[in-house]
């Protein structure tokens, strides 16, 4: 059922009036399938949005329970409502801001959805009767007759209800409802006559002090009664003929009413809700297209662009039009020339998300890494999870420095370079005094500044009977203080280099030769046992949602190392020959949920592993990476609603799979190299910001030949699977000849 809601014949008088129609840009739209990953546990939603929009209107269909996250599952048969605001991915629940659901007659109650406790306002629904594009979404409630549509601008949404012959057609809005069902702490409604109705609510959950306000303007007259006490305003519109449409303008703000109100009256100043549709995909047309693949392959292209779109989700917009936005100081300020973004999956996007930006939209990158560092100045610290101006905590690392210093190896430098580089030494520092008074003092100590950034300095390593999560933390921290050293030797500052070049190789502490694993190690400098390699123990163990399996490897900036502490390149090989073809069982009462997508112990479903594959190509056997890439390009990925293999995780899901289906990959961000696996396309050219565009084309490919033979950049053989971000801005074309035999020297 889910395909027919993409199959949709588009005609370019109707979706490209506003700009040039050419057959690749209405083609490209139809190719993506918002519905991908609002099963299993991807966590999406199908609303509308537009790229890196503050507004996401989407159905909720749920609010409790870790598959809410994205308010909608696509197995569900009713829904509440739709809301303004969403996450796309995330493994925690937030937002849900403003639930709006129309009505006739009665409002009727509908049962829980998955772990919902108890029964809300709500309508059946069928699949068969609703549809998702992007910028748009179309869904007609059963219990009421109503066809619902929704489009979006950056700042606001826009409904547009059909609502059938009614002498009791309404409207609910409720303030109460939240993603996982987050607290509420203040709510109210204002009224402006009968044809408008604003509000705001301040919420606690995983954002421990969120302000949201909206501003909604309809077409046709209302009567309003509130329930103070259960945050719901009810509308009456008195009477609809059947076929009726009832529009509804919606501006969203973090800022105040009157920001919302501003957002909705500049971005939506009328009353057509085509052409603000139109609009919306004219936006998303022009995003997709900066890279195009060719391929007589329908499935393949519509995994690709779905990925691509789900790329392009987040980080959001949170300042206003006119500027203003909410510092992390929980303060409204007014900015020139500068746009404040939110929602940072810092742990899970500095992989392949961030990576991917850098390539095909740097001057976001650079926008995205100058909001960072305004954090910075207002916080006294880099977050590492930031939701709508708070700092959450959440994962590990200080993986703003990855964006940062990724960035600056690959050219891109339309940011405050030395308040960067000060911020990143910060980052590794363990400092809790000079910091902001307004940060939650337990998210400050447990997290941001964890202890164990002061054991890394002082005793060399994070003894595991002192600090949760001890051999992850130290992993990542080793790698983040590389690339601090590689920050501080690009700006010649030598001693910081040396110093942080040594920081950079602590991870060789955690790893225990008897074993071949990166392994939790006491205070005492013994081993912690009992030690089972497949054991997890989620949010309680030596490592973060993985085990020693997946963890051992994550030593991406020394690769030279790591071999080296294996016992050299046949027994690292051997290794990691055995982590894809042992059992994938995993032990323990608590197992983490989020080690997925199994092959062997590789977990493709959560981001420690990502890079994991591209160890062959350091060892000169490509051709298992090749085989590899293949495997989770053609196995772990689907047009399905279950068609992720984890939580897409704010577009790091997504963004491997457009790497990877292009050819190369990012594989250590902060080196200015790409490696080289499997390209799944016979043509992909992305369209450079600096006007020149890079070419990789594939000869003789298809699902056997899955062996590279051959590969040419500009017509020079390359005798390693490697190339240059120098080699990619430049422009032109890389050439790779395919076979059905693994090239083995």
């Amino acid at each position: 059922m889910y395909r027919k809601t993409i199959r949709k014949a588009y005609t370019c008088a109707f979706i490209f009036s506003l700009f040039a129609c050419t057959p690749e840009s209405e083609k490209t739209l139809g190719y993506v399938n918002p519905f991908i990953g609002t099963g299993g546990h991807g966590h999406t939603y199908p609303g509308a949005t537009v790229p890196h929009g503050l507004v996401q209107l989407s159905p909720d269909t749920r609010l409790a329970g870790w598959d809410a996250c994205g308010g909608y599952y696509y197995d569900d048969t009713s829904l509440l409502g739709f809301s303004h605001t969403h996450l796309s991915g995330t493994g925690i629940g937030d937002y849900g801001d403003f639930l709006f659901l129309p009505f006739t007659g009665e409002p009727h109650t509908v049962a829980p959805n998955g772990e919902d406790r108890t029964s809300r306002f709500g309508s059946r629904f069928s699949h068969d009767e609703e549809s998702a594009s992007p910028g748009y979404y179309a869904v007609t409630l059963q219990d009421y007759g109503v066809k619902t549509e929704l489009t979006a601008t950056q700042h606001a949404g826009f409904h547009q209800y059909t609502y059938p012959l009614s002498d009791a057609p309404g409207l609910i809005i409720d303030l109460g409802s939240s993603i996982q069902e987050r607290r509420v702490l203040e709510a109210t409604f204002q009224t402006f006559g009968d044809t408008a109705i604003g509000g705001m609510r301040r919420t606690r959950g995983w954002a421990l002090n969120r302000y949201a306000y909206f501003y909604a303007r309809f077409s046709k007259p209302f009567a309003i009664r509130i329930e103070e006490n259960t945050h719901r305003a009810f509308l009456n519109f008195g009477h609809t003929d059947a076929g009726e449409k009832i529009k509804v303008k919606t501006g969203i703000s973090f800022v105040d009413n009157d920001g919302a109100k501003k957002n909705v009256e500049q971005e939506i100043p009328g009353w057509d809700f085509n052409a603000i549709r139109k609009n919306a995909e004219k936006k998303w047309s022009e995003e997709l297209l900066k890279i195009q693949v060719k391929s007589d392959d329908n499935e393949k292209k519509t995994i690709f662009y779905t990925a691509l779109y789900h790329s392009l989700l987040e980080p959001t917009v949170s300042s206003d039009t006119d500027g203003r936005y909410r510092t992390m100081e929980n303060q409204i300020a007014q900015a020139e020339d500068y746009t404040n973004y939110t929602v940072y999956s810092l742990w899970d996007t500095f992989r392949a998300l961030n990576p991917l930006l850098v390539v095909a939209y740097p001057d976001l990158e650079e926008a995205l890494i100058r909001s960072l560092i305004r954090k910075y100045e207002e916080g006294g610290i880099l977050p590492m999870w930031e939701l709508a101006s708070n700092y959450t905590g959440t994962m590990l690392g200080y993986h703003a420095v990855s964006l940062i210093v990724d960035a600056y190896a690959k050219g891109l430098r339309n940011f405050d370079v030395e308040k960067a580089y000060e911020a990143s030494l910060f980052s590794s520092s363990y400092d809790t005094v000079h910091v902001s008074p307004v940060i939650n003092r337990r998210i400050l100590h447990s997290d941001l500044m964890s202890i164990g950034k002061q054991y890394k300095n002082t005793l060399g390593y994070i003894p595991s009977d002192k600090v949760n999560q001890s051999v992850a933390k130290g992993l990542e921290y080793a790698y983040n203080d590389w690339l601090i050293a590689q920050f501080a030797k690009g700006l010649g500052k030598e001693e910081d280099y040396a110093h942080y070049a040594q920081l950079g190789k602590l991870y060789a502490g955690y790893f225990d030769s008897s074993t071949g694993y990166m392994r939790g190690k006491l205070e005492d400098g013994s081993w912690r046992e009992p030690f089972v390699p497949n054991a997890s123990d989620h949010g309680r163990s030596d490592y973060c949602e993985g085990n020693a399996w997946q963890w051992t490897w994550f030593v991406p900036h020394d690769a030279e190392g790591l071999i080296g502490l294996m016992g050299g390149r046949e027994a690292f090989i051997a290794k990691l020959d055995s982590l894809f073809s042992v059992g994938s069982e995993l032990a323990g009462n608590n197992v983490s949920a989020d080690i997925s997508g199994m092959i062997g112990q590789y977990a493709h479903g959560n981001e420690p592993s990502h890079h994991t594959i591209y160890f062959y190509n350091q060892v000169n056997q490509p051709w298992k990476t090749q085989a590899l890439a293949d495997s989770i390009l053609h196995s772990l990925y689907f047009n399905a609603p279950n068609g992720l293999s984890g939580n897409e995780d704010c577009g790091q899901m997504s963004a491997w799979y457009v790497f990877n289906a292009m050819g190369f990959y990012s594989y250590c961000p902060g080196i200015p190299e790409y490696t080289i696996a499997r390209p799944l396309f016979d043509e992909v050219s992305i369209r450079l910001e600096n006007g020149k565009e890079f070419i990789v084309r594939t000869l003789n490919n298809s699902r056997t030949n899955k062996y590279i033979a051959s590969i040419r950049l500009n017509g020079k053989t390359l005798d390693r699977p490697f190339f240059s971000h120098e080699d990619l801005t430049a422009g032109g074309t890389l050439e790779i000849q395919m076979s059905d035999r693994p090239l083995i020297p």
